[in-house]
């Protein structure tokens, strides 16, 4: 198992805790070693939990610019500690699972800018990658894909982790065949990034079927008629309701009847299951995968 420990330097008159990288041998090989970056998170911290309970696979490294030299597993919640300090430097955990010469994997949460650079670095190392960054650009994706390609190295990029947001896109293909007309509903606890991603990943999936929905107002430009996506007559209505779960609704309705698909999440636990999911198949990949339903 990769460890990573404490050891105490002087640092201007004060001792400062400096985390050192140390190898043991406790845990099998075989176990996935994974590196959650953005540990510091909500979702990181959950995904630290996630790993460290589950079947095959480890926490061997946390990074995060909050919380630097605190144990991983006391920051997330857990009773007994990880003995894994969270760090703000990369390049030392990669490099610390590179020397074990085990199958690693990074999970990364932070941002748009970085995601890029820190897929090459990992790949770099030797790991493959899962990526939930939701306001990732298309752009960065293509550039990730052929730089994956070129290096024979795995990545996954998800839209989503919801495994239940999967499915309901996957239904919603299945019913757009059967109906003419279409609304996507969403309630969010906060008025940020409206449309959400799931919206408008639902109206992608949906735009190009050879359908044109809502054909008696498609022209509309009443704004209580919702925003319409794409070019296929595809509406979505956003409502901010604080104190409500996240929730995406898609109605379709025929001659003489509705269809109702329905997904809520109440917190950041719905996206364990599918990342689990992520890193255990992501390991298989030498090229860039979109989206999570590709593993299901």
């Amino acid at each position: 198992m990769v460890s990573l420990s404490y050891q105490p330097h002087l640092f201007q008159g004060k001792h400062r805790i400096i985390p050192a990288v140390s190898c043991t041998s406790q845990a099998s090989q075989s176990n996935i070693k994974v590196v959650v970056n953005g540990a510091a998170k909500n979702i990181g911290r959950a995904a630290i939990l996630a790993v460290s309970r589950a079947r095959g696979m480890e926490i061997a490294g946390a990074v995060d610019s909050s919380f630097v030299g605190e144990d991983a597993g006391k920051v997330s919640g857990m009773d007994e500690p990880l003995e894994v300090p969270i760090l703000n430097d990369l390049t030392m955990v990669l490099g610390s699972i590179a020397q074990s010469k085990a199958t690693g994997v990074i999970v990364d949460f932070t941002e748009p800018s970085t995601v890029f650079d820190n897929v090459k670095q990992a790949a770099a190392f030797g790991l493959t990658s899962v990526v939930y960054v939701p306001k990732i650009e298309l752009e960065t994706i293509a550039a990730l894909s052929a730089f994956c390609e070129k290096a024979s190295m795995g990545c996954l990029v998800a839209p989503t982790l919801s495994v239940g947001s999967v499915l309901l896109q996957q239904a919603a293909i299945t019913a757009s065949f059967h109906y003419d007309n279409v609304e996507i509903v969403e309630s969010k606890p906060t008025p940020y990034d409206l449309p959400s991603t799931e919206a408008k990943q639902i109206a992608t999936n949906l735009t190009n079927l050879g359908q044109l929905y809502n054909r008696e107002d498609i022209s509309t430009d009443n704004p209580a008629r919702g925003q319409v996506l794409g070019e296929d007559g595809i509406r979505v209505h956003s409502m901010v309701l604080p104190g409500l779960p996240s929730s995406t609704t898609v109605h379709f309705s025929g001659a003489g009847e509705v269809y109702t698909l329905r997904h809520d999440i109440t917190n950041v636990q719905c996206l364990m299951p599918g990342l689990l999911i992520a890193i255990r198949k992501v390991v298989r990949l030498k090229n860039l995968v979109y989206g999570l339903e590709k593993f299901l």
